[in-house]
């Protein structure tokens, strides 16, 4: 029996449509949180941090975590087995991890334009229509910015779509009839080819985790596979490439299920960008604070010399934003800072945020500072000029214990 995906603008009636398609089919109906479920239980990122990879924008420390990458080679894993289930009916943003060679997924999206939603915001949850207007707005940046991370497409273009049905022209009643219709129609049975896409994708999905949790990710390495022959394009410039190619190699050849492994330098092999592997055992979710922008942007330069990756900002004000919005792990903390000063900043992230260590590196501090720091938390209390070797390895103990569970 065929898979039905519905993608749909908010305020679309979506979930009523859902339901009696797979109550008229006999299906399960599963939505974006039974799949980040799933994926959660598969590997190393919970629930929140995989609704950020499919709802929000990438962390500022992606380009040394790769955590949106890991998190959606999770994703793909988890889809992978609810279409092997059939007889399903999935609603949400995780529809569009199917591939299009699986052709037993019958692909709709449900969508109305901007004036028609927003009076339904108006109706539904009693807002103004200046609240309902920005809520439809925020609902569609979050579609926008994953179909340009997966497809770099626009949400509602028709080519993604067997169906794409205008909400404020049709009735839930009408929209149910035309779904269940084309879901029962010949071409939309599984076929041996269809079967066989769907081992693929699930197979690759397999070689995306195991190429993410050894630090690759997989935006550079780009994975596909075909009849179970695996092949993988390097999509950026990495100076021995030959190495690269044997360790990818090694690492697809032990994924169960592949028959034969080809690494070949990809369309983007020759952009300017270098390949960059995430070192998990090294911290790579580090913020800068200090308002000395010369010496914090310098330190940035020489801790990634180090590999170790980090991100820099200016003042108490734009840390507290960043710690809320991007869970950084190990916190550089510089003390006089202008408004929000470092040693309420630190009483802050403490407070809320207790598992995130601080390094506290000031010039200006005295004894009564570090005594008060240390009390409050910090993990360690370093002054200027510090050498780098005792900044780093001081940045590696606190990420240890930040592993560790202590």
């Amino acid at each position: 029996m065929s898979v039905v995906n519905i993608f749909y603008g908010s305020f679309c009636d979506a979930e009523q449509v859902a339901l009696a398609v797979a109550g008229r089919l006999g299906y399960r109906l599963a939505s974006d949180e039974d799949l980040i479920a799933l994926a959660a239980g598969l590997g190393k990122q919970g629930a929140g941090a995989l609704r950020r990879v499919m709802y929000g924008k990438a962390n500022i420390f992606n380009s040394f975590s790769h955590e949106k990458e890991r998190g959606l080679s999770l994703l793909k894993l988890a889809m992978s087995r609810m279409l092997a289930e059939d007889n399903l009916v999935f609603m949400g943003f995780g529809c569009h991890l199917t591939p299009k060679e699986v052709s037993h997924a019958l692909r709709v999206c449900l969508a109305a334009d901007t004036k028609f939603r927003v009076a339904k915001a108006v109706r539904e949850l009693g807002l103004n229509e200046r609240e309902a207007g920005a809520r439809v707005h925020r609902d569609d940046e979050a579609a926008f910015r994953w179909l340009e991370y997966l497809q770099n497409r626009q949400p509602w273009d028709a080519a993604l779509y067997d169906m794409l049905i205008p909400m404020d022209k049709n009735s839930v009643d009408q929209a149910v009839e035309l779904i269940c219709r084309h879901a029962a129609s010949p071409p939309l049975q599984p076929t041996a080819a269809s079967r066989q896409a769907a081992a693929d994708f699930a197979l690759a999905a397999q070689v995306e985790m195991a190429l993410a949790e050894e630090g690759h990710s997989t935006r550079d390495l780009a994975v596909t596979v075909k009849g179970g022959r695996a092949r993988v394009e390097v999509n950026k410039k990495v100076l021995m490439l030959g190495r690269l190619s044997d360790e990818v190699k090694r690492l697809v050849e032990g994924v169960d299920g592949v028959t034969a492994v080809e690494v070949e330098a990809g369309p983007g092999y020759h952009q300017a960008d270098v390949y960059r592997r995430a070192d998990f055992q090294l911290p790579s979710k580090v913020l800068l604070v200090d308002d000395e922008r010369e010496f914090v942007q310098t330190l940035g330069e020489r801790l990634l010399l180090r590999e170790i990756g980090s991100a820099v900002v200016f003042d108490g004000e734009q840390a507290l934003k960043v710690v809320a919005e991007d869970e950084p792990e190990v916190i550089v903390l510089d003390l006089k800072m202008p408004g929000i000063d470092g040693l309420e900043v630190l009483r802050r992230i403490k407070r809320d945020y207790p598992k995130v260590e601080v390094i506290i590196l000031t010039g200006h501090g005295s004894e009564r500072d570090r005594d008060n720091c240390l009390q409050i938390g910090a993990f360690a209390y370093l002054e200027k000029p510090v050498d780098i070797e005792q900044l780093s390895q001081t940045m590696q103990q606190a990420y240890d214990k930040i592993r560790s569970g202590q």
